[in-house]
């Protein structure tokens, strides 16, 4: 393989189908996007791997919605790591790339060298997906208990239980090269039944965790047994074959699938984008009164705002912002900043 076939599948989230069944899936591949994201706070290393985790995750259903605008990923928790978000800003036009952002809030304190991730989330908090397609609509909010201390069973649990569709997912991420120069990769595959097959009666309550619906309680006769043979096939792949370069994804399908007649359509590009800026700095202070504002300047007589997901650091001159400032142009801040291909 070149190394130019290598780099194509980097940064990319490729569709597909099983024409043999009735389950669709997603294939994705995060190299700089994921580094970049992750190199934006120091993060200990566990803190790292979970964000890696959300960030997969993240990719694979936005890109499986038909989203207009952007689809946002947030896990609450009682454990050390208390917040985790994560945005999928989708491709404005085809060809366009796709944006995403993360960030996490954590209790360093807490953390102890090599937690697991049930250790990180604690026991209780809550998994949820917001869908918000822009300006002119509601927002669409789901929200499902963290399930088994996983994030990737936690995502498979809100599919089966808000949407009543099967999902499975297979994750892998690492941080490779040399302790002084370093990069993170990651890749994974989602896999879900096609809302045809799910059928429109349901129980009221679920075979799996707390009562909630799984994959048994949904499926039946031949679309359960495909469902479970595409799980065990599945079950098979390698760390290293899901993190990549040397397996292009198209050729990890074949491997896993091909009984199946996997079926892929365009890959989806997706890079790292925020939408920060200092006009929307100025449009969130434009509530502020001045006395507000006067308790947020600073000794040195400005006004600070640091961006959680990209770092940026915005200084203002408080007579400039505030209820009755002079509202400044520059933008709307209705996507990422950075729209450049």
């Amino acid at each position: 393989m070149t190394l130019g076939s290598k780099i194509a599948w980097d940064d990319t989230v490729l569709p597909f189908q099983l024409d043999r069944t009735d389950i669709r899936g997603r294939v994705v591949r995060l190299d700089s996007v994921l580094d970049e994201m992750l190199r934006q706070h120091d993060y200990p290393p566990e803190v790292e791997a979970l964000l890696a985790e959300a960030a997969l995750l993240t990719a694979l259903i936005g890109q499986a919605i038909k989203l207009r605008w952007k689809l946002s990923l947030q896990i609450r928790t009682n454990g050390p790591v208390r917040l985790i978000a994560t945005d999928f800003f989708a491709a404005r036009d085809d060809g366009r790339r796709a944006r995403m952002r993360a960030y996490a809030s954590f209790d360093a304190e807490g953390i102890r060298p090599g937690a697991t991730a049930a250790e990180l989330l604690g026991e209780g908090g809550y998994f949820g997906i917001l869908i918000d397609q822009g300006p002119g609509t509601l927002p669409y909010q789901g929200i499902t208990p963290i399930a088994e201390g996983s994030l990737s069973r936690s995502a498979e649990t809100y599919f089966a239980q808000s949407e009543q569709l099967p999902t499975r997912f297979a994750l892998g991420f690492a941080r490779e090269g040399t302790p002084k120069s370093s990069h993170w990769r990651g890749g994974g595959i989602m896999l879900q039944v096609m809302p045809k097959t799910a059928p429109k009666d349901l129980p009221e309550g679920g075979s799996g965790e707390g009562g909630l619906l799984g994959a048994g309680d949904i499926l039946s006769g031949d679309a359960a047994e495909d469902w479970s043979r595409t799980n065990m096939l599945l079950d098979t792949v390698e760390a290293d074959e899901l993190v990549g370069p040397d397996v292009q994804p198209t050729e990890l399908l074949v491997r896993l699938f091909h009984e199946e007649g996997p079926r892929v359509f365009d890959p989806q590009p997706v890079a790292f984008g925020c939408t920060c800026s200092e006009a929307r700095v100025r449009e969130t202070l434009s509530n502020f009164s001045r006395a507000e504002v006067a308790e947020m300047t600073t000794d040195e007589g400005t006004l600070t705002a640091d961006c959680q997901f990209c770092g940026a650091h915005y200084v203002l001159d408080p007579d400039t912002v505030g209820e009755d400032a002079p509202r400044k142009p520059g933008g709307d801040g209705d996507g990422p900043a950075d729209e450049r291909d």
